[in-house]
């Protein structure tokens, strides 16, 4: 399966908003599209996004969105990143979507934390089964084969794989892992006994750390709304 990236689930539904757009048009587009933020621009360049907890700052009615001193100006993906790194991202800072910038650095739209899981599929089985299990690793340390023995071997199975290189060292790569359960406690022990590095999990149970549990739980948030 050809990797999914930032662009192909970018969310055309969902518009940007101006500079000289006004505090109460934001409002509105907020509650009309039942998102938390909403990306400004200006010109075609990413200035931030605006919030609701922005907007309760300023009781004008009629002030400009540049007026404002937006967050999340930093907070981005390119076009062509994988699309685990929206969510991962979205999740790191606790945003329902995330902006996209095209080859020019210019806006291109917003990937919504939804569409990024969606991107795996439904899972089968039992409603709320099936967890996220990322991992990373040098290249010449992977095999899919072997690491679904070792997830088998705690009675679960792999339902998708995607492989991408690591952003920051060429040698490593990073292999997420769709799972039939949403008990990892087992199989990342296993895994981190063999050698490899769990970056991240996503899973429908407590897990060990608190740091994940609250990522687990905003991700959920997000996908409520």
């Amino acid at each position: 399966m050809p990797a999914l990236l930032a662009e192909d689930l970018i969310n055309q539904m969902i518009p940007p908003l101006k500079g000289t757009d006004t505090t109460s048009k934001a409002a509105r587009w907020l509650e009309e599209f039942h998102v938390g933020q909403l990306p400004v621009l200006a010109g075609r360049s990413y200035r931030g996004l605006i919030t609701e907890h922005d907007l309760a700052d300023y009781e004008n009615p009629d002030t400009q969105l540049a007026e404002l001193p937006l967050g999340y100006a930093n907070v981005h993906v390119q076009h062509d990143q994988h699309f685990y790194r929206v969510m991962e991202l979205a999740i790191e800072q606790k945003i329902q979507l995330v902006p996209v910038l095209d080859e020019q650095h210019e806006y291109a739209g917003v990937v919504t934390v939804s569409d990024a899981l969606a991107a795996f599929g439904p899972v089968p089985g039992v409603a709320g089964q099936g967890s996220i299990l990322v991992l990373t690793m040098e290249e010449r340390d992977y095999s899919l084969s072997q690491i679904s023995r070792y997830v088998e071997e705690n009675n679960a199975k792999i339902l998708s794989a995607h492989v991408i290189a690591d952003e920051h060292d060429p040698y490593r790569i990073r292999l997420t892992l769709r799972l039939n359960t949403d008990n990892l406690a087992r199989i990342t022990a296993t895994l981190e006994r063999f050698g490899y590095v769990v970056s991240a999990q996503f899973s429908g149970t407590p897990v060990a750390g608190e740091d994940e549990q609250e990522r687990f739980d905003a991700l959920l948030r997000y996908l409520s709304v």
